[in-house]
């Protein structure tokens, strides 16, 4: 071989999940390259996400790839065995924490049941989400809050639309002094005084 072999890092955290300075923090060792997904669900197709496409652009035969463990590679388990199996062929050596180096045969075994740990964990996340909403919808109807006492589901209103519309019109304001004035987005301003438009 003409070149020099390489430990890369390869971190992924979804929204809410651990962070990759933690997954980071926790890989011990020098790595000559590492690549992330920040936010991106382990639903999402492993050579889908950005970070782990350039890696595969990357690695060679003979690096070593170091993960966290076999969820940052998704939580699809077809995908993740598929992955896997791809990065083994290659030649590439795949170290999870607290489990050490992944090899053909048992290590393929344990990667097939602890990715189908994680698809499963995926199906209780998306059920516990509806119940969830369910409760929140139900919880609304009743008492005008949701069971976390909030006014409304999803996303809560950047500003009182009304009054950003009436503060315009009253200061005949652009909508840049307007986001500067409420601190908030031209695309939301716009939305309001679009909305009232409208209406």
């Amino acid at each position: 071989m003409g070149w020099k072999m390489s430990r890369i890092a390869y971190y992924r955290c979804s929204t809410g999940d651990q962070s990759i300075e933690s997954q980071r923090n926790a890989l011990s060792g020098d790595f000559e390259r590492e690549f992330s997904d920040a936010g991106v669900s382990g639903a999402v197709l492993a050579e889908d996400r950005h970070g782990f496409s350039d890696l595969l652009k990357y690695i060679r035969e003979g690096d070593t790839l170091c993960i966290y463990d076999i969820s940052r590679l998704g939580r699809d388990a077809l995908n993740v065995q598929s992955m896997v199996r791809r990065l083994l062929a290659m030649g590439v050596t795949i170290e999870v924490l607290g489990l050490g180096a992944i090899g053909k045969g048992v290590g393929e075994l344990i990667v097939a049941v602890l990715s189908q740990i994680a698809d499963m964990e995926r199906q209780r996340i998306w059920e516990r989400c509806d119940a969830g909403r369910a409760a929140a919808k139900v919880s609304l109807k009743a008492t005008g809050l949701t069971h976390r006492g909030k006014v409304s589901l999803g996303r809560p209103m950047a500003a009182d639309a009304a009054a950003v519309v009436e503060w315009r019109r009253m200061n005949a304001a652009s909508i840049r002094q307007t986001c500067a004035h409420f601190g908030i987005s031209k695309a939301t301003v716009t939305r309001y005084c679009g909305n009232a438009n409208a209406a």
